[in-house]
């Protein structure tokens, strides 16, 4: 249920943990969907990208080969603007509808 609700969050969206969470069905493991979307393969076509911390940060520290992070880079390409490691919630963050 994770992943699937997971892979409703639009384009140019955010989403936090404990909102996959809590949508899932499965309030108070915030933890759960970050260990789930770990073990992700690399070329998935779900957007773990798009969920962040509750502090609206990104809390992922993957790199590419260049050694730009993967996450901020992906959410750049969505349109979506960053100040430093942090998204504007109020702005960017889905409402949970499809």
């Amino acid at each position: 249920m994770i992943l699937t609700v997971v892979s409703q969050i639009p384009y140019a969206k955010v989403a936090t943990y404990g909102q996959i969470a809590r949508l899932a069905g499965l309030p108070q493991h915030a933890r759960l969907v970050g260990r789930v979307l770990s073990h992700l393969e690399e070329n998935t076509d779900i957007p773990w990208y798009r969920v962040i911390n509750a502090q609206a940060k990104i809390s992922l520290n993957k790199l590419d080969s260049s050694g730009q992070n993967i996450q901020q880079q992906k959410l750049i390409q969505e349109g979506i603007v960053l100040d430093g490691d942090r998204v504007d919630l109020k702005r960017y963050q889905w409402d949970g509808w499809v």
